[in-house]
C-alpha cells in the first residue's frame, strides 16, 4: 500500500488569486457547490479569483482547514447522460480560513481590501435572523446578519461611501427568497445601531442582495469509501467532500451581475434571472412532489431504495406518472425546460452510487404533501376538471403508511411525524372504517390549514384508494392507475 502525502500547499500546487469572495460558512455544501463553481470560473473564464472562508459559529472547521492550507477533492457521483460518473477533483480556491471570534481583528481587515467584491454564505436555515442582542461593538455579532452589517460599515468608513466599493451578497440557506430575509435584518440592524443615513443610502443603492436557489445533493464526508479514495489521490486528505453530479444555482439578480460572476460562461448551471418564485415552485413540485408520493407506495410494494424504485416496472411507472402527466402538467414555464428538468430528477433518483432510502423521505410526510402535492391536486383539478390520480393514490398510501404494523415481508412500519398527527391518524385507523380514517384526515385542518374535504370528489377517491390497498395490497392497487 502507497504511503500516504500530506495535503497541503507544499506537496500539492496551489493557485494564488486575489481575495475576491469572503464566505460565511465552511461546510461540505459550500465546499461542493459554491467553491467548486468558482473553481471552474478560475479554469474556464477570467474569473481570477480566491475565496475567505468565515466560520460563522464558535466551533467550527477553520482549523482542520488550514491545517491542509484549504486544499481539499470534490468526488462527484452519478449519472451523466445515462452513464456513470464518479470524479475526484483537487479544490484550492479557499486562500484562508478565519474565525472572527479569536480573529476578529483579521475579520473586520477583510471590508479593507479593495477586491473583495462577493459575500456568500450558508449558515443554516437558522442562521438568517435578527437578534436585538446584537451590538456594534460586539467582536463579532452573535448573528450572521449582524457580522455582515458590521463588515459592510466598516467597508463604508473605509472607501468614505465610495459607490464602487459596494458589495454583491448571494446567501445560499435554503429559505424562500433568503436574499430578502437578510436585507431586511441588515436594514434592522442599521435602524438599531442608529447608524448613519449615508451608509443606508450606499447599502441600498450601491450592495446589492439576492435571492438565490441552491440544488445539489451533497452526502458530504465519504466514511465508507475513505481509504480507497486516498490511495487513489495519494493524499491523507481527510476533508474530502462527496456530492451527486447534478447542480443549479439560480440567482434573482440582474444579468450585469453574470458579467462579474461568469459561472454561465465556465459551462455551468448558474442562471441569471428576474425572479427564483418559477424555480423554486419547480424545483419544490417536480422533485420535491415526486419524492413525497413514490415513498410509501414504494416501501409498501417492498421496495427500500428509491433508485429500486424508480427501475420498477410498475412503480416505476408510477413516479413518471405522477411527474410528467401530473405535476408537470401544473406549472408555468416553457414545456421543454421542465422536461428536461423532469428527466434531470429521474438521472438524479437513479444515482447508481447513493442508496436513498425510501423510509428516510416518510418523516413527516403529512406536512410534505401539504406544501410539495397539495397545490398540484388543486391546480391539476382546475386546470382539467379532474383529480390526478398518482397524487391521489399518493395521500392514500401515505395515509396507509401511517396504519403502521408490518409490510408483507415482516418489515416494520414505523410512521414518523407531529405527536398530534401521529395520535389522530392510531385513532381514525383503530376505527376499521375507511370512510371514518377518509373523513378525519382530509378534515384535519392542523395539517392541511382547511379541510380539503371540499376539494370535489378527494373524498370519495381517497376512500376507494384505500379500499383497494387494503383488500389486494400496495403494488397490485397501483397497477390499476397506471
Amino acid at each position: 500500500m502507497e504511503k500516504l502525502k500530506d495535503l497541503n500547499k507544499r506537496t500539492a500546487p496551489k493557485s494564488v488569486m486575489p481575495e475576491k469572495v469572503i464566505q460565511f460558512g465552511e461546510g461540505n455544501f459550500l465546499r461542493a457547490f459554491v467553491d467548486w463553481i468558482i473553481w471552474n470560473m478560475n479554469q474556464k473564464t477570467d474569473f481570477n479569483g480566491s475565496v475567505v472562508v468565515v466560520q460563522p459559529i464558535e466551533k467550527g472547521m477553520v482549523d482542520w482547514l488550514n491545517g491542509q492550507d484549504c486544499l481539499y477533492h470534490v468526488n462527484l457521483q452519478g449519472l451523466d447522460g445515462g452513464k456513470p460518473v464518479n470524479s475526484l477533483t483537487r479544490i484550492d480556491v479557499i486562500s484562508r480560513a478565519l474565525n472572527p471570534y479569536s480573529q476578529n481583528a483579521a475579520f473586520m481587515a477583510l471590508a479593507d481590501q479593495p477586491e473583495i467584491r462577493f459575500v456568500i454564505s450558508n449558515t443554516t436555515e437558522a442562521g438568517i435572523a435578527f437578534n436585538p442582542e446584537c451590538k456594534l461593538e460586539d467582536a463579532p455579532a452573535s448573528s450572521y446578519p449582524g457580522k455582515l452589517t458590521q463588515l459592510l460599515y466598516r467597508r463604508y468608513q473605509t472607501f468614505n461611501g465610495d459607490p464602487t466599493k459596494g458589495l454583491i451578497i448571494f446567501p445560499c440557506e435554503l429559505i424562500f427568497l433568503n436574499g430578502h430575509h437578510l436585507k431586511d435584518c441588515i436594514e434592522k440592524y442599521i435602524e438599531l445601531w442608529k447608524l448613519p443615513e449615508g451608509f443606508k443610502k450606499w447599502f441600498e443603492e450601491c450592495c446589492g442582495v439576492y435571492a438565490t436557489l441552491v440544488d445539489r445533493i451533497v452526502p458530504g464526508f465519504p466514511r465508507k469509501e475513505i481509504k480507497d479514495i486516498q490511495q487513489k489521490i495519494s493524499y491523507a486528505d481527510n476533508l474530502v467532500v462527496q456530492a451527486e453530479i447534478f447542480h443549479l444555482w439560480v440567482i434573482e439578480a440582474p444579468k450585469e451581475i453574470a458579467k462579474e460572476f461568469p459561472a454561465d460562461k465556465a459551462g455551468l448551471h448558474v442562471l441569471f434571472v428576474p425572479s427564483e418564485a418559477p424555480y423554486h415552485e419547480r424545483k419544490v413540485t417536480l422533485l420535491n412532489g415526486p419524492h413525497t408520493v413514490l415513498s410509501p407506495v414504494a416501501f409498501l410494494s417492498g421496495i427500500n431504495i428509491v433508485r429500486d424504485a424508480c427501475k420498477d416496472p410498475f412503480v416505476g411507472k408510477y413516479i413518471h406518472k405522477v411527474q410528467f402527466e401530473e405535476l408537470m402538467e401544473t406549472l408555468n414555464l416553457p414545456k421543454e425546460e421542465l422536461e428536461k428538468f423532469a428527466g434531470d430528477v429521474l438521472e438524479r433518483f437513479m444515482n447508481p452510487f447513493v442508496d436513498h432510502q425510501v423510509t428516510s423521505i416518510m418523516l413527516n410526510s403529512f406536512p410534505k404533501y401539504q406544501t410539495r402535492d397539495l397545490p398540484g391536486v388543486k391546480t391539476y383539478l382546475e386546470r382539467k376538471g379532474v383529480l390526478p390520480e398518482g397524487l391521489v393514490f399518493g395521500l392514500a398510501a401515505i395515509i396507509t403508511y401511517y396504519k403502521g404494523g408490518k409490510r408483507a415481508d415482516g418489515t416494520e412500519i414505523v410512521p414518523n411525524d407531529a405527536e398530534d398527527i401521529m395520535e389522530l391518524l392510531k385513532n381514525l385507523w383503530a376505527t376499521g372504517d375507511t370512510q371514518k380514517v377518509t373523513d378525519g384526515v382530509l378534515s384535519a385542518t392542523s395539517i392541511w390549514g382547511e379541510d380539503i374535504n371540499k376539494i370535489k370528489g378527494l373524498n370519495a377517491l381517497v376512500k376507494k384508494d384505500l379500499d383497494l390497498i387494503q383488500s389486494v395490497g400496495m403494488l397490485e392497487a397501483v397497477k390499476t392507475i397506471l
